[in-house]
């Protein structure tokens, strides 16, 4: 019982009601709003008294700009044959309603800036139908063209493999004419796409791995005035990783520098990236993040040389590039040692002291380096290469029963990638009736052992 009260109002909308004293009414929205170029229908209804007309009687209407003179004046659009419309709305203006069965819907194709206006409408039927709705009007509204067509295509296109593309404009009304598509694209080039007139374009084409960053565009035109629309997409294709992905660099820094190491990758799909100190992971980036990944180092030291891996992975493939970092430190000074009756003595020996010996006493010397990478190190005296004691360790440089006739500057030598350094001593030699100061006398007959220790701590990146 209670559908029928709701449906009544429905059904006589637009009905045209028998009583002669029936009030005439329009129905139709007073603001409509098109963009320049585009399509719009206006619904509209209607009801007028039955008076002097019947079933058979045709019905003519009549939409007018306003302030239009009806008998004199061209309408924008009729169903009556025998009225020429205006002529700037010939083929674009078009009555699609039946005012014979209570409708004035109104087309309006290609809308254009000078359609803006105030309309009315006007119905004829019979010899005494003949009515101005000159108080229920609607305005047209135009406004620029913004709207812009969707293109959908897969995030990443596979070289090799062809693909699809559409490309939709989205009409609110079938009575609106199909609008022209049409493609352009450096992956389309030397084809050419020809104009298809629908309500959506499909393309299909088979990308490259030169087409990864180009553009596609779909074009949509809809007036004889050259107004249309685009929608520019980038092509994302798939490349695979090129094989020379792995090579390493040398940084230098300083102790308690501050670094922050930085690891960019270009790829489609999107690669994971992370930092890896020998097989410990350091820092991880995931694939819908940010495409670069840094790893930060505040106050280096010693303990953080190493090769430092920057690794990007995706489902094509990985590279990785290699940082070696080398630490430039200072080191605490260590001086030569004297090995004298199971004991040590520590001395400092700098660039060219003075070291006493007895004649026919045994001495070894030894040079030490500290630094990353080992150095090669070499004794010379007075400019010619001294043969290593120990082939396998060449910082050690043994002297048996030294005598008067190796006096001299002895110097060792640190060779590394980074650079040199050397450190020289010079030796006397003292015959034992010779008077000589207390630390002598007491090395006489003993084996003394001089460690030579060359700093050479460095931080490298490699």
């Amino acid at each position: 019982m209670l559908l029928l009260p709701l449906l009544l109002p429905v059904l006589g909308a637009g009905s045209l009601n028998k009583d002669r004293s029936y009030s005439p009414s329009l129905q139709v929205q007073r603001l409509v709003t098109v963009q320049e170029g585009l399509c719009v229908m206006v619904p509209c209804n209607l009801s007028y008294p039955r008076d002097g007309w019947n079933e058979s009687t045709a019905a003519y209407g009549y939409w007018f700009k306003a302030r239009t003179n009806t008998n004199t004046g061209a309408p924008v659009a009729t169903n009556n044959p025998s009225r020429e419309v205006e002529m700037s709305a010939r083929g674009r203006f078009q009555l699609t309603g039946d005012p014979g069965k209570g409708s004035c819907s109104l087309v309006i194709r290609d809308v254009q800036r000078e359609d803006e206006a105030q309309y009315f409408f006007r119905v004829e039927r019979g010899n005494r139908v003949r009515l101005n709705f000159v108080n229920d009007w609607f305005i047209l509204q135009v406004t620029a063209l913004t709207q812009k067509p969707d293109v959908f295509i897969p995030e990443t296109l596979e070289p090799g493999q062809p693909v699809t593309v559409i490309c939709v404009f989205n009409w609110a009304f079938e009575e609106c004419p199909a609008p022209s598509f049409s493609w352009t694209g450096a992956a389309l080039f030397p084809r050419r796409t020809r104009p298809s007139t629908t309500h959506f374009s499909v393309l299909s084409f088979t990308p490259s791995p030169q087409d990864h960053n180009t553009n596609l565009t779909c074009h949509v035109d809809f007036s004889r005035k050259g107004v249309s629309a685009q929608r520019t997409v980038r092509l994302r294709v798939a490349c695979e990783w090129d094989g020379n992905g792995i090579w390493s660099s040398v940084l230098e820094a300083q102790k308690s520098q501050f670094l922050r190491l930085l690891c960019a990758a270009d790829s489609q799909p999107p690669a994971t990236l992370s930092w890896v100190l020998q097989d410990r992971v350091l820092s991880l980036s995931h694939p819908w993040g940010p495409r670069t990944l840094g790893l930060e180092l505040p106050g280096v030291k010693a303990g953080d040389s190493g090769r430092y891996t920057c690794r990007a992975e995706n489902r094509l493939g990985s590279q990785q590039r290699a940082l070696d970092l080398s630490v430039q430190c200072e080191c605490a000074q260590q001086g030569p040692g004297v090995h004298r009756e199971g004991r040590t003595v520590l001395e400092n020996l700098g660039n060219g002291m003075s070291l006493p010996v007895l004649e026919g006493q045994s001495l070894r010397l030894v040079c030490v380096t500290h630094s990353s990478t080992p150095a090669r190190l070499s004794w010379t005296q007075g400019g010619q290469i001294l043969s290593p004691s120990q082939p396998s360790d060449p910082g050690v440089l043994e002297l048996p029963r030294v005598q008067v006739e190796q006096e001299g500057e002895f110097t060792c030598h640190a060779q590394h990638p980074l650079g040199s350094q050397h450190v020289s001593l010079s030796l006397s030699v003292h015959c034992k009736s010779g008077p000589v100061t207390g630390l002598v006398v007491v090395a006489v007959g003993e084996m003394a052992t001089k460690i030579l220790l060359l700093c050479l701590c460095l931080i490298l990146l490699r």
